[in-house]
């Protein structure tokens, strides 16, 4: 019998109550989604830069619409029963409205069970929105999802730490008047040091997820739990690993004339014994 929305809603928000630290992996199309429900992932969330690759536009520059991602998102969630949440960039707006309308339109049409929103203008000139500002859309965002029928867990993302603005101070400080602001958890992408996300941690009174499948950062999941992270994420990093291995063997036949690459991909009996829908 299909997972109802709400039912997903719930066991959602139960990942991130119960103790310890969970891996929310990020596909980025409904197969992806169904390989990771298959390896036996608790939750999934999207990844716009897997969007925007995948659409052959850059990431983090507005060029995926908000139509456009809901439709990725909604594909994803069909493609299995587990919970999905979404990165919804900034709301798709610069107003609090657009914020609240964005997490309305996930729940609604794209049977998400959960969705961030960020700090992040989109204007290279003026990356992060100003506090006040920030915090209202926020607030808004969270008034939508209090009035979905579901449970929907929305994470507040401060972004200083990808736009060259390495402020743990003013990091922490959002990351705390998102709480109070009705975000469900909390996330700040770009900290790579143990001490940093410790810190963090113990200064906000909401579950923090964490951004890994960086280069150069070797903390696993059992380390970041003893941190006090209680989510854990991967953005485009899946994404990226794919693509490295399909430009290898493209190369390999452009630059050698050879095939070797055939050797270390999945056998088709294989791919499709994932796809195959399981039962929840």
């Amino acid at each position: 019998m299909p997972v109802t929305q709400s039912e997903k809603g719930h066991r959602f928000q139960a990942l991130h109550a119960r103790p310890g630290a969970f891996v929310i992996p990020n596909p980025w199309d409904a197969g992806t989604a169904r390989i990771l429900t298959s390896l036996g992932f608790e939750a999934l969330t999207t990844t716009s830069a897997g969007l925007a690759f995948t659409l052959g536009r850059r990431d983090g520059e507005g060029a995926v619409s908000r139509d456009e991602t809901l439709a990725n998102a909604k594909a994803v969630a069909d493609a299995t029963d587990l919970p999905v949440a979404a990165d919804l960039e900034n709301g798709f707006g610069d107003s609090p409205e657009a914020a609240a309308e964005t997490i309305r339109l996930a729940g609604e049409t794209a049977g998400l069970v959960g969705g961030s929103i960020e700090d992040s203008t989109g204007d290279p000139a003026r990356p992060i929105y100003d506090f006040g500002h920030a915090v209202e859309r926020i607030a808004a965002a969270a008034e939508a999802a209090r009035k979905l029928p579901y449970p929907f867990v929305l994470v507040g993302r401060a972004e200083n730490y990808l736009h060259g603005r390495p402020d743990l101070d003013d990091t922490i400080r959002r990351l705390q008047a998102f709480a109070t602001a009705g975000a469900d958890a909390l996330y700040a992408p770009g900290l790579t040091r143990a001490d940093d996300i410790r810190t963090l941690c113990s200064s906000v009174g909401k579950p923090v997820n964490v951004l890994m499948g960086m280069k150069g950062v070797s903390l696993s999941v059992a380390g970041l739990a003893a941190l006090g992270v209680r989510r854990i994420s991967v953005g485009g990093a899946l994404y990226r690993a794919a693509l490295g291995a399909f430009v290898r063997a493209a190369r390999e036949i452009r630059e050698a004339g050879t095939f070797g690459f055939g050797g270390d991909a999945m056998r088709m009996a294989a791919v499709s014994e994932l796809m195959a829908p399981r039962e929840p």
